[in-house]
């Protein structure tokens, strides 16, 4: 994986290479630059590059490796602890649906057969729970590692142009797409073959223990986007704050005390925080569409091959994503800027269409031409070209959600350049333009997700939400290569930056990153809308596993948690914006104070105290990313348990309804006014360079937009999608449970 991503510069790196002999083939190797000590930057390089290697720390900068992986170990052994309490917590509950028997019982929805007993469920799914978490944290770490060696590699790619540098990020950003997808398929397909064993033919008991699998995924997404979020806005809110607007110094620049904790977070927070977000959304679709599947004809009938039907869409959906990653990195050359964000775009619409071909051909050999479906207590006689309409409904959705949220946050088009020209009049006016745009940017993945779901249930019932769910995110490794693009580009500016490179390389690396920003827009826009689309079909599943015949939002009980649930997106994003408030003005008064009391800092004579600030945050973000996960985690246990079935579906149909749009504006609204800023720092186009130069009154309103849109795209905004989906797959976990016991409170009233 080093080797692949190394390529692109032509050094290969081992453990015993020396620094002088890596530093030899980097001036070998390298074009020269004018103005710039060769020497000296090619040892700075190389001091990156090795440490990298071989893990050692000869340079200040690396704190950006070493900081990342000790603060993902650090997050781990916290959620460690979570794992095996919850754990406890699922094991006890299920299992005391019966009393902890060990004798079988009748199948719930297969009526005359026997099942295994409710002890058995319990233990599977606790074990399940676990499988998934571990590997949802394995998707995070592995993706911070492969991020962690591409960044540097992708500053020494801009020395010999722009192409090579995008090919680098593009193709670090493909591994870790490629490695999530098939992390994720691969232990769910062992999980289920192993499960069976045991199982046998009851498949109504083997896919309901899987549903854990889905949720073990998400609680670790969870804590990894609010903790990872809440790292990286704090340090990035004080960097600016402090760096561009009061002493007016550049972004990255190392004198900058915060700028060492931003680097990290960008790993931590948007790329470690991203794969396991986006593992989760693809684990509890897979477990959502098996569920409802095993009540209906395929799995009353055993038939393996159309029960798998959602696991070959994944497969297919890797091959389909291997073909189009050529189209970017092989069959066309990135030669200038304005060819970048095409090239992006680009891998959107072929992946799409490439994989609308894929999803018909295993609609039509590997489910039979007709067979029926659950669908709430009835059965639905379905076609195998109904799910492909299913199936390619979703993905063509999100292709949709992903254009439209390009259109609102990036700075080719008019809506961003509307919100950096209202920096014409201060802060304010931006503010109020960056508002607008994030509601306006809601209406069409609306109506697109709405018309998905009218589609998929006319045709499939809920079963056919879940593949629509799953269409959507079956070019998860182009959707994730994409994405981690991103903060892989925004890292190697920061090297470029802190190794003192040439301005020319500084332009290309701040290239790559503005179109990484629309790409991480994009990202968090698939993120979303395959969460209201996965979270709909737990939904379902829930509703048909608690035995709840229909949800009537007129009686009290199922009103009162719509109206509760709603609530919730916004109780959410209060304690996660506020918990990057407090971080981020614990971090300005740190960066104030070394600006002030640090002698020769300014002039650069003296470095600043990089790893107080890197405390700071990492202080912040394992303390303050506990009671948002408790808020969500706890939610569907205390509602089930005190006040019944009904009124937890009312809470999550109120949950997904707000937090759906919620999460869109607030992501789009950020990425819009980060993009405006950048807008205006480039200073391409007669309007742009009216706007600036950097450290003018209109780029300091830019910049406080950016600030305030921080916490909103990367912390608030991408964690709400993981509320959403977290609650409806508890909620199916723990049904049983509530279906027997719950409504404790009701009892006596």
């Amino acid at each position: 994986m080093l080797l692949f991503v190394c390529r692109e510069t032509k050094v290969k790196l081992t453990s015993n290479d020396s620094s002088n002999g890596v530093i030899q083939k980097l001036i070998e190797s390298d074009e020269e630059e004018e103005g710039v000590n060769q020497l000296e930057m090619s040892i700075k390089c190389a001091e990156i590059q090795h440490a990298i290697s071989v893990g050692e720390l000869p340079f200040l900068l690396l704190v950006n490796f070493t900081g990342a992986t000790s603060f993902l170990y650090t997050e781990y052994k916290y959620l460690g602890i979570f794992m095996g309490v919850f754990a406890a917590i699922i094991f006890l509950f299920l299992g005391s649906v019966r009393g902890f028997s060990t004798k079988s019982e009748p199948c719930a929805y297969n009526q005359g057969n026997t099942c295994k007993p409710a002890l058995a469920n319990a233990l599977f799914s606790t074990v399940a729970f676990l499988l998934g978490a571990l590997t949802s944290v394995l998707s995070g770490f592995l993706g911070m590692k492969i991020a962690t060696y591409a960044n540097a590699r992708t500053t020494l790619g801009a020395r010999k142009g722009i192409g090579k540098a995008f090919i680098t990020a593009f193709r670090a950003g493909a591994v870790m797409g490629f490695l999530l997808a098939a992390n994720g398929l691969l232990v769910l397909f062992v999980s289920i073959n192993l499960f069976k064993l045991y199982y046998g033919d009851d498949w109504e008991g083997l896919y309901e223990s899987i549903t854990g699998y889905g949720l073990g995924g998400s609680s670790m997404a969870l804590f990894g986007r609010v903790g990872g979020g809440i790292y990286t806005k704090a340090a990035d809110v004080g960097a600016d704050l402090v760096g561009k607007v009061e002493q007016n110094i550049p972004e990255d620049d190392p004198r900058n005390p915060a700028v060492i904790a931003d680097n990290v977070g960008d790993n931590v927070g948007d790329i470690a925080g991203m794969g396991s977000d986006l593992f989760g959304s693809y684990a509890e679709s897979s477990c959502a569409a098996l569920f409802v599947a095993s009540i209906s004809s395929f799995g009353v009938r055993h038939e393996f091959t159309a029960m798998s039907y959602p696991l070959l869409i994944s497969s297919m959906g890797i091959v389909v994503c291997l073909i189009t990653t050529l189209f970017a990195t092989d069959l066309f050359e990135i030669k200038n800027v304005s060819e970048i964000e095409p090239s992006l775009k680009r891998q959107l619409l072929i992946s799409t269409v490439l994989m609308t071909a894929g999803i018909a051909v295993v609609s039509f050999f590997a489910l039979p031409s007709e067979f029926t479906l659950f669908n709430f207590g009835t059965e639905k006689a379905v076609k195998n070209w109904h799910l492909f309409f299913c199936v390619a409904t979703g993905l063509w959705a999100g292709l949709v959600i992903g254009y439209i949220t390009e259109y609102y946050t990036s700075n080719a088009y008019s809506p961003v350049q509307d919100v950096a020209d209202a920096c014409r009049t201060g802060a304010a006016t931006n503010v109020i333009f960056g508002l607008a745009l994030g509601y306006k940017s809601v209406i069409i993945p609306i109506f697109a997700i709405a018309i998905a779901i009218y589609v998929s249930f006319r045709l499939a019932a809920m079963y056919g939400i879940a593949v629509a769910a799953l269409g959507m995110l079956s070019t998860i490794a182009t959707s994730l290569a994409i994405d981690a693009y991103g903060p892989i580009s925004d890292n190697a500016g920061g090297i470029a930056e802190m190794a003192g490179m040439s301005h020319k390389i500084r332009e290309r690396t701040d290239a790559l990153d503005a179109a990484g920003n629309t790409t991480a827009a994009i990202g968090k826009g698939f993120a979303i809308g395959s969460a209201a689309l996965v979270s709909l079909a737990l939904f379902g599943a829930y509703v048909s596993r608690a035995g709840i015949n229909s949800v009537n939002v007129l009686t009290p009980k199922a009103f009162i948690g719509l109206i509760v649930g709603a609530m919730l997106p916004y109780w959410f994003s209060a304690m996660t914006m506020k918990s990057v408030g407090t971080a981020a003005l614990k971090m300005v008064e740190e960066v104030r104070r070394q600006f002030k009391t640090i002698p020769g800092l300014m002039e650069g004579r003296t470095k600043p105290d990089y790893a107080n600030c890197v405390k700071i945050s990492t202080d912040a973000s394992l303390r303050e990313m506990i009671p948002p996960g408790a808020l969500v985690m706890l939610t569907p246990l205390i509602v089930g348990t005190l006040f019944g079935v009904e009124t937890l579906a009312g809470v999550l149909a109120g949950s997904l309804v707000s937090g759906v749009q919620v999460a869109i504006s607030a992501s789009n609204t950020g990425g819009a006014w980060d993009n405006a800023k950048k807008y205006i720092e480039a200073g391409v186009g007669e309007h742009a360079k009216s706007l600036g130069p950097k450290g003018s009154e209109c780029h300091k309103a830019a910049v406080i937009g950016d600030t305030i849109g921080d916490p909103l795209k990367d912390t608030s905004g991408p964690s709400l999608n993981i509320l959403i989906k977290l609650m409806a797959v508890e909620s199916l976990v723990f049904a049983p449970f509530f279906a027997a016991h719950g409504g404790l409170l009701f009892k006596f009233i």
